[in-house]
């Protein structure tokens, strides 16, 4: 089940739901809406590769605005930190974002019961399109959890994104390889006969 606006304001006196900064005027009526952080990513190569940690040229939104344009991956961050115990937030796009072609992620909207940090935005767009620091730019719904957890992400070892950061974190996927096959031009020592 998906939490309304007043379980969503009771589960964040519990302090089991974490916005800052809190808006009242951004919470409807079973999500809250987020906003775009000051700062944007890209990656300083143009073909990626899973295995290893990829460059990225951070800068700052202008109070003018920036231009998006199509084919460039671009990382953003919300304005908002948040933490979620006990439920599981989905980060959406808002409909009026998505009617000027910007897509907010790509494939990262379910968050994890423990996320506490501000949200990556993996922004891509389908013309070019002007976008502000501050701006709503998605919204977070909250779904109730069947069960208990196990272990909560905050909690787990292998949680790549738990570094707090108010700045777009690129993929760390390479984390997910053995160290010694990180790539092919990472090799072992030769060994001593």
């Amino acid at each position: 089940m998906i939490l309304s606006d007043a379980k969503i304001r009771a589960e964040m006196e519990r302090g089991r739901i974490v916005i800052r900064p809190f808006r009242p005027e951004s919470l409807g009526t079973n999500s809250y809406d987020v906003h775009l952080g000051p700062y944007l990513a890209v990656y300083r190569t143009p073909a990626l590769d899973a295995r290893r940690a990829n460059p990225v040229r951070e800068f700052r939104i202008p109070p003018t605005g920036y231009v998006l344009v199509p084919g460039q991956l671009y990382l953003g961050v919300t304005e908002e930190y948040t933490e979620t115990h006990g439920y599981v937030p989905f980060l959406e796009g808002k409909s009026s974002v998505g009617r000027l072609g910007i897509d907010i992620h790509s494939t990262a909207g379910k968050g994890d019961e423990g996320f506490c940090n501000y949200w990556t935005l993996e922004m891509s767009v389908k013309v070019p399109v002007r976008i502000y620091a501050g701006m709503p730019v998605g919204q977070l719904i909250y779904f109730e959890i069947s069960g208990a957890v196990e272990r909560s992400y905050s909690r787990k070892r292998s949680a790549k994104y738990r570094r707090v950061s108010a700045h777009p974190t690129p993929s760390r996927m390479y984390l997910n390889f053995p160290r010694d096959r990180r790539g092919p031009h990472r090799t072992r020592p030769a060994q001593k006969k």
